[in-house]
């Protein structure tokens, strides 16, 4: 079957065609990544995103946001990149707990922590903003101008308080935000079979209850090495994330969305 030209190229012809596509402007794309204190392998679900995108060459700041997230350092409050340390070739590391709450505006938003991020960590291609739903909401669920909405990644496990939570989660997005579309990253091995029910019940709950959508749903075996190469599913719920995320678009002097003289620094707030 033949097309008219404009329906041509609209896909991807590979993975390196897609991120040449994605990142032919300089824009920092943000992948919000909700929090589950109930995980018993939480942080093996960050680092392998983390080990995604260094594999495909992406900078990669990510701002741990979450309760067992690292308390900033002094400075940080008042200057993001003296908080920013590199944890590899390619990704780098922020602790921000309670951190983009300082940020907030008279309508409850925090967007304004993202573009200071943007401006302490220029050269960062994709940042991962790791913290709670509610943080989440107040940083990217209004869909302020300037930032498209991106679609969050729910972290859970077999374990019935991690479920809830994960759910709790989805409950806010959809009630708060009207957002009803996300990615499922589990922490169990890909061939243990309640992984899939818990990604099936988690997926029914979303639809039927919330009116939402669960996009993708992927498991990840804790027990497997941090070299290992990771699972082609995991590969295509990254892709998948580039794609949705939301894109924050920096001109040559590294300003973020059309509002950024009109919002304070946190030092001039309190001052």
């Amino acid at each position: 079957m033949s097309y008219p030209p404009r329906f041509r190229r609209t896909m991807p012809a590979d993975q390196a065609d897609g991120l040449r596509r994605l990142f032919s402007t300089r824009a920092a794309r943000f992948v919000p990544v909700v929090s589950n204190p109930f995980i018993a392998h939480g942080g093996v679900l960050i680092e392998r995103l983390c080990s995604v995108l260094e594999e495909m060459d992406l900078d990669t700041l990510l701002v741990d946001a979450s309760e067992r997230g690292g308390p900033p350092r002094e400075l940080a409050s008042f200057d993001l990149s003296e908080g920013i340390e590199p944890l590899s070739q390619r990704v780098s590391y922020l602790a921000a707990r309670g951190l983009p709450v300082r940020w907030v505006d008279s309508r409850g938003s925090t967007r304004a922590f993202l573009d200071a991020v943007v401006d302490a960590a220029p050269s960062s291609q994709v940042v991962l903003v790791h913290g709670t739903a509610v943080d989440l909401v107040r940083l990217f669920g209004r869909g302020d101008e300037g930032l498209s909405r991106p679609r969050p990644v729910v972290l859970c496990d077999e374990r019935p308080e991690s479920m809830k939570h994960a759910y709790a989660a989805m409950k806010l997005f959809a009630q708060r935000a009207d957002w009803l579309s996300h990615d499922l990253l589990m922490c169990s091995p890909p061939a243990f079979p309640q992984g899939e029910m818990v990604a099936s019940r988690l997926a029914y709950c979303a639809d039927h209850f919330l009116g939402g959508v669960q996009h993708a749903a992927v498991q990840v075996d804790p027990a497997e090495p941090p070299t290992a190469a990771p699972s082609r599913s995991l590969v295509r719920l990254v892709e998948g994330l580039l794609e949705s995320a939301a894109a924050c678009t920096a001109s040559d002097d590294m300003v973020c969305g059309s509002q950024r003289a009109a919002l304070p620094s946190p030092r001039q707030a309190y001052l």
